[in-house]
């Protein structure tokens, strides 16, 4: 079994080499090590986003008949918000490279509503895995474009006369006479006399040919000479400020195409229809170098990519490994649903659009631009405060299709002080980093992160509890004296320690009423 195993994990490596590299070589317990270096606690939350990605490679792994039986274990999160939610999920897909795409359930209304239909998160999936691929494509025609760039700025500074030559030959008119007499003379027994030569003449004529020949060589040594050297300023950004007259394609919009935003129909998908069927039409405009070699390297790599299999590929990646979070579901739970509900009112539009979101979490096909998309193995991770309902007012046909629940927990001030200081995008690294480009250089002490810690702490049990945001609001009101000055300030060192924290921020703190408002 295990070197049954083995060889469909290395048949599988070779056709998914991408994902292989990435989800084989995580386990899960380094998934959450991944995760750690970014979101503070949450473990419980990590453990099952881990598991679940490491499911979706031990499927692969499985006989074909048995491979299409497992389906995703969907997840629920139940937490306030700020604690981490959308970043586990969306780390988890940037981890995996996988498509992934956030939408929020209050955004879609039932079928017959004016509004988004549920099938749209489907469509931007698709999106997001066309952009997902079509990046890594041109990642590796990269150079290439840029040598074929290059080349056509090339031929605008100097163009290339023998291919001008042969273009203008090809687009000169031909004598119809001359033509209708090579053509029809061998059938008339006919045949053009050429005007007989003497040898002195014939002797003068190859003297100037071989004379005008060896100009043109001269000629055209020099101008590839002169291209190579061009070749080469282009290529070391010499020429970047010199402006050019380039042909671009005009953006396809017409002012109509908002009629449709205010429909069911798909803004993005009419404008494709439109523009596959209306004429490209070009513009002249006058651009530096620098901006002429990045549209051309643009246009040269998506001429470099195979469209048909960036597509097909684009599609498998989004029904094999996808990922949709949708977010705010508890916002589309009746709370008042069952016997002794009302069964009307806004609930009757909520649980609509929980029948329309059931079948996408089931498994269906669903029609987009790219082709039918089929949802049987993405997986999906929902997420709600459900401060005011409770996961069980989801009907149950949609509790049943997220069968793993997890709890996240509230922040304490323990870990806002983790927030400050261990992710690789901490706070106050950003910080430091922002008005370290104005030449200041700030620096937190230790005693300093703890009552920033202390504070957003004791903001949150005052007034609403956001979690981890709160600590955005407690450091630009901090720091707003010191990003409004940096650029004027003689002393370019800036020292924060607790002291400087209670003095900024210990008015707004005692004042309950203003804190409400400011933090």
């Amino acid at each position: 079994m295990l070197q049954i195993v083995a060889a469909r994990r290395r048949q599988w490596k070779v056709t998914h080499t991408t994902m292989a590299e990435i989800t084989e070589e995580l386990t899960p317990s380094q998934i959450v090590a991944e995760l750690d270096k970014y979101i503070v606690g949450q473990h419980q939350a990590k453990r099952a986003v881990a598991v679940a990605l490491r499911n979706r490679y031990r499927r692969r792994l499985l006989a074909e008949d048995l491979r299409d039986e497992v389906i995703p274990k969907n997840i629920l999160m139940i937490g306030p918000t700020g604690v981490g939610k959308t970043e586990i999920a969306r780390r988890l897909a940037l981890l995996a490279k996988a498509p992934f795409v956030k939408v929020e359930a209050t955004k879609f209304t039932e079928v017959g509503y004016v509004g988004r239909d549920v099938d749209s998160m489907v469509r931007d999936l698709v999106q997001g895995s066309i952009r997902l691929v079509e990046a890594e494509r041109i990642a590796e025609v990269q150079s290439a474009a840029e040598e074929r760039a290059i080349n056509r700025i090339v031929d605008i500074l100097q163009p290339d006369r023998a291919a001008a030559q042969k273009r203008r030959e090809g687009a000169e008119p031909q004598d119809l006479t001359r033509v209708i007499r090579q053509m029809m003379g061998p059938m008339l027994g006919a045949t053009e006399k050429e005007p007989s030569e003497t040898p002195e003449e014939s002797a003068e004529r190859t003297e100037k040919e071989s004379a005008q020949q060896e100009e043109e060589r001269r000629d055209a040594g020099r101008r590839e000479r002169i291209r190579e050297r061009l070749r080469s300023q282009v290529k070391l950004g010499v020429l970047d400020d010199q402006e050019i007259a380039i042909t671009v394609e005009e953006s396809q919009s017409s002012p109509f195409m908002q009629v449709f935003s205010m429909s069911n129909v798909d803004e993005t998908d009419m404008q494709n229809a439109l523009g596959s069927i209306l004429p490209r039409k070009h513009k002249q405009r006058k651009v530096k170098v620098s901006e002429a070699k990045q549209i051309f390297t643009q246009e040269e790599a998506q001429a470099l990519i195979d469209r048909d299999a960036l597509v097909r590929e684009a599609i498998n990646r989004a029904e094999q490994t996808g990922i949709i979070f949708v977010d705010e579901i508890d916002k589309i739970a009746g709370s008042n649903r069952g016997p002794g509900g009302s069964g009307g009112g806004p609930d009757v539009s909520r649980e609509g659009v929980q029948r329309d979101i059931l079948p996408i979490i089931e498994g269906s096909t669903v029609n987009t631009k790219f082709g039918p998309v089929k949802t049987d193995h993405v997986l999906f991770i929902a997420a709600g405060a459900f401060h005011v309902s409770k996961p069980s007012d989801l009907i149950p046909e949609l509790q049943g299709r997220l069968p793993i629940r997890v709890e996240l927990e509230n922040l304490t001030e323990n870990d806002f002080k983790r927030i400050l200081t261990e992710p690789r995008n901490a706070l106050t690294r950003q910080y430091v980093a922002l008005l370290e480009t104005e030449g200041v250089t700030l620096t937190f002490a230790d005693d300093a992160i703890t009552e920033l810690a202390r504070v957003a702490a004791e903001v949150n049990r005052r007034s609403e509890n956001i979690g981890a945001r709160r600590l955005h609001t407690v450091l630009e009101r901090l720091l707003e004296e010191v990003s409004f000055e940096a650029p004027d300030m003689p002393d370019k060192s800036v020292y924060i320690d607790a002291e400087f924290v209670r003095k900024r921020l210990e008015d707004i703190v005692k004042d309950e009423d203003l804190s409400r408002y400011i933090l």
